[in-house]
């Protein structure tokens, strides 16, 4: 007799969001820690930061969290594509990649318009986060609060380099990535597709030699990852063979299709299959998060900067100006800037000199810990569980006096540095 198929879980749940509360983002140290009841006021207070639509639920901690984090403000159905959407992934393996590419800018083009967060940058989530220590303040009538920095060293913000290898030309090019990264001082992880071509197993043990990360990308990146929860878990079992195969701890969905309770069944350290704002992608929306958080049993990556493909094939861009406006702006915020690159966009000689641009002005910033995916998420974890600065190897205890101040000076010095 066949065994019934598992019930399906929803596409979300609050719960995969719990562990995200302000005081473990915050991690305060060195006084008083305000109660359950004054943090509580403090949220409540800071909520109106946020769009309504993620008020929607009320403005208790744990809606909040699912609203913004788990998207849950985009409605129940927000994970699912549509049958259009559908329809064109189960035909776009035989449509001309210029039509596939026009029917991608029709309908971004609308998404654009109908996108309720803001693009490149959204800083709603960012503003709520503040907010609450500014509460804080005021309710606990402390004059400011020492916290675990959010950054190994002190360091202002993160940056990480990710490429998501599509086909076999995009293989071909990724030792040369790889050598351009290098030159400017970077390293990278390269999420390869297992089953769409044939994988070149020299260059993902050269890869992994030389100091950059592998990651899993899906399976055959055909849009159907997420078709019916038994074809998903019958793809997560393989997925999770070539995890384990790879030595890989990190998974980015291919074409950021995304189920985050579905997604508990990967063995993975971390996923990076999200985003903080995205109006151009076929699940659109956004976690609004310019910092890792935690999604049930793994740990939330949000790529914050554009993806090069948007950039370039659908908004024409020449120069790297959104992605360093953008890392400006994360900054300000103590963020993480991730950015998502793609071997076989970057063929193009002039995609290839506007991520070149960018590697150059990066470099010459220094002003951030530059780290692979998974040293990012392990230091996050580590983060918030440590029992002290003095106990997380490159801990360090900052003090936040006034939000509101820090931020008008932040916001000076990004100006004058444009």
């Amino acid at each position: 007799m066949s065994r019934p198929p598992a019930p399906e879980p929803p596409a979300n749940a609050p719960s995969l969001y719990r562990e995200n509360v302000p005081w473990r983002f915050w991690r305060l140290c060195g006084q008083v820690e305000p109660t359950p009841d004054e943090w509580s006021r403090a949220v409540r207070a800071a909520a109106i930061d946020l769009p309504s639509a993620a008020r929607a639920g009320g403005d208790d901690v744990e809606s909040l969290l699912y609203h913004t984090l788990g998207e849950g403000q985009f409605g129940p159905g927000h994970f699912r594509l549509s049958p259009a959407k559908r329809l064109y992934y189960a035909v776009k393996p035989v449509l001309p990649r210029s039509l596939s590419r026009s029917l991608r800018r029709l309908y971004h083009r609308s998404s654009d318009r109908s996108s309720t967060l803001g693009w490149p940058i959204e800083a709603r989530y960012a503003r709520f986060q503040w907010r609450i220590v500014r509460e804080l303040l005021k309710v606990t009538g402390q004059q400011g609060f020492r916290y675990i920095d959010f950054w190994p060293q002190g360091r202002p913000y993160a940056f990480a380099l990710t490429h998501d290898v599509e086909t076999a030309d995009g293989q071909a090019l990724a030792r040369a990535v790889a050598d351009l990264d290098a030159r400017h001082g970077f390293r990278s992880s390269f999420n390869f597709v297992p089953e769409r071509y044939r994988l070149d197993r020299r260059l993902i043990d050269e890869l992994a030699g030389r100091g950059f990360e592998i990651g899993v990308h899906g399976l055959k990146h055909d849009g159907n990852l997420f078709r019916s929860y038994d074809d998903f878990m019958r793809q997560a079992e393989r997925i999770n063979r070539y995890l384990r195969e790879f030595g890989a701890v990190g998974f980015r969905a291919p074409l950021t299709h995304r189920h985050p309770a579905w997604m508990q069944a990967l063995e993975i350290e971390y996923d990076s299959s999200f985003f903080d704002t995205d109006p151009y992608e076929a699940v659109a929306g956004g976690t609004m998060s310019l910092w890792p958080f935690t999604m049930g049993r793994f740990l939330e990556l949000p790529y914050t900067l554009a993806q090069d493909y948007t950039l370039t094939a659908m908004l024409k861009e020449t120069t790297p100006r959104i992605w360093l406006k953008k890392v400006d702006f994360i900054w300000r915020y103590s963020g993480l800037a991730l950015i998502c690159a793609h071997p076989d966009y970057l063929r193009s000689p002039q995609n290839w000199a506007m991520y070149e641009e960018f590697l150059q002005a990066m470099s010459s910033r220094a002003d951030f810990w530059h780290a692979l995916p998974r040293d990012v998420a392990r230091w996050w974890r580590a983060r918030a569980t440590a029992a002290s600065a003095a106990t997380l190897a490159g801990g360090v205890v900052q003090t936040i006096v006034d939000p509101e101040v820090q931020e008008l000076k932040a916001l000076r010095n990004v100006a004058r540095a444009g």
